[in-house]
């Protein structure tokens, strides 16, 4: 009997199933395998609270147990302390975008005649919005210089 040759659902490659398993649907690779005990995981801590306060609890017991690795790790990696500041500050203008659909407070402290447009990825987020923040830059124009008159 010969065991059928299947396709990870992962990587897409052709693998011969384990006749020890032979409803296997992953591959041996070992980023198939990481990626199939990943998703299991998350499966299992979205379905099981027992198990997702078991994680809790151990990922706490660490932090309690090295307490200064979060600063250590940031003074050590700056460019990845950066990159998560940058996007912690995408995360953060995202959820305020989010608690503005639909509301139409719009505030006019001053008529002006200028236009503003939102360009740029974050328009996405603002669909049926009026409101927007923003950083605006008003340049006011400077007095013309007053020309000494030209001699006739």
């Amino acid at each position: 009997m010969s065991r059928r040759c299947r396709c990870c659902r992962f990587c897409r490659q052709p693998f011969e199933a384990s006749k020890f398993r032979p409803d296997q649907s992953v591959c041996s690779r070992p980023e198939c395998q990481r990626r199939r005990r990943a998703e299991y995981h998350r499966r299992k801590v979205s379905v099981d609270p027992l198990y997702a306060q078991v994680v809790r609890d151990s990922r706490k017991k660490w932090r309690d147990a090295h307490p200064d690795y979060q600063k250590t790790y940031r003074q050590s990696h700056e460019a990845a302390a950066e990159r998560n500041r940058r996007m912690q500050r995408g995360r953060d203008a995202k959820r305020r975008a989010q608690l503005l659909v639909k509301n139409n407070l719009a505030l006019d402290l001053k008529h002006c005649a200028a236009e503003v447009w939102l360009v740029g990825p974050a328009v996405r987020d603002l669909a049926k919005n009026n409101l927007a923040a923003c950083n605006m830059l008003i340049f006011q124009q400077t007095a013309p210089s007053v020309a000494a008159p030209q001699p006739s």
